[in-house]
């Protein structure tokens, strides 16, 4: 497990391109972390990244947003509003999550069960004076 701590939001480009070169073949990540915690600001130094040149928001109504990197599709998931798991086999999760196409998730906790046995785990921790701790595989 990776451990990275940082201080402030300049560092974040490092940690963007440690999770990156950390994918391996996998194409599922998981952002978990409170409220507050960094999770979309994260994801958007990672699509920065991978050379996409959309603004990054949290899909937290659309539950996807979609993002065109120079060498793949990424798709940002925000599950924070579902209520009940069958609102994401309605909006067809596996033809994301199955395509080969990076996928993003804030809130995976939400839909635990569906989850990719091999996506990679991005744990974020807040400590003091706006520290940011992040751990990942």
């Amino acid at each position: 497990m990776k451990r990275i701590e940082i201080d402030s939001l300049s560092s974040l480009e490092d940690v963007a391109r440690q999770i990156i070169q950390s994918l391996g073949e996998r194409n599922v990540v998981l952002f978990r972390g409170e409220m507050g915690a960094g999770k979309t600001t994260l994801i958007s130094r990672i699509v920065e990244a991978l050379g996409a040149e959309d603004n990054v928001t949290s899909p937290t109504f659309a539950l996807v947003n979609q993002y065109e990197g120079t060498e793949r599709r990424i798709y940002h998931f925000d599950f924070y509003r579902i209520e009940r798991i069958e609102e994401v086999f309605d909006f067809g999760y596996e033809e994301y999550f199955y395509s080969g196409d990076l996928c993003l998730v804030e809130w995976p906790e939400k839909i635990e069960p569906l989850l990719p046995e091999d996506a990679m785990e991005v744990y974020i921790t807040v400590g003091d004076d706006e520290c940011r701790v992040f751990e990942f595989d």
